[in-house]
């Protein structure tokens, strides 16, 4: 009862936070992107957090946990809540000023990737037990080289791009898809940083390494 508690406030006030920081800057209710957006997030948000409850309470509790401990990681989460700040903002703005449209097909492609996205993110946690938001080695942690962790290192980043950069399409606003943009280059930082801990505390990490070659984009990085 106490993680049902715990998991549900954290989700109730992140429903209030997101969207205050979309309708307060653009005025109005009647924002159909930010509603769209709203329940592209928040539904299979509740839905991933309910079954956890039920099947991985462990996985659950260490996904609530978001308290770094590295200090480039303690940064990296600072820039990413600025970026995600001025880019709800920015949309919200957008859209209540009339800054630039956004075509229906793409707002329709990116939901699609939106969705796909946490499909993804759902099958990352479903194959990674070790997985938390707090860059760390559990005890008794073990590699994990199946599914999508042996296509590239980091399956969670490179669907979190995806999703991320899919969230100013679905709101509408192509200056707030600047907003978002950066983001890359902050989850770049945070692998690097997080490969230098793992292959100092997991054991196998650098075997792992050299069996799969690339980070978030076969062929690529």
């Amino acid at each position: 009862m106490k993680l049902f508690f715990s998991a549900l406030t954290k989700f109730i006030f992140g429903l209030l936070l997101v969207g205050a920081l979309i309708f307060i800057p653009a005025g109005t209710v009647k924002y159909p992107g930010g509603w769209l957006f709203m329940g592209l997030l928040f539904i299979p948000m509740l839905i991933l957090g309910a079954v956890m409850l039920f099947k991985a309470p462990q996985l659950l509790k260490k996904r609530l946990n978001a308290k770094e401990k590295e200090n480039t990681q303690r940064g990296v989460v600072a820039i990413s809540g600025l970026l995600f700040l001025c880019g709800f903002i920015v949309a919200g703005l957008d859209f209540r000023f009339g800054w630039t449209r956004m075509p229906l097909w793409a707002v329709i492609a990116a939901s699609v990737v939106l969705l796909v996205s946490y499909g993804l993110y759902g099958e990352v946690m479903r194959e990674n037990a070790y997985l938390s938001r707090t860059i760390e080695v559990q005890e008794d942690q073990k590699v994990v080289d199946t599914g999508l962790y042996g296509i590239v290192r980091h399956p969670m980043y490179a669907v979190t791009i995806w999703l991320f950069l899919s969230i100013p399409i679905v709101l509408g606003s192509l200056w707030s898809l600047l907003c978002f943009a950066p983001y890359v280059f902050v989850i770049i930082i945070r692998i690097l940083n997080e490969e230098k801990v793992l292959e100092a505390n997991l054991s196998g990490y650098k075997e792992y390494k050299k069996k799969v070659r690339y980070r978030l984009v076969p062929f690529i990085w």
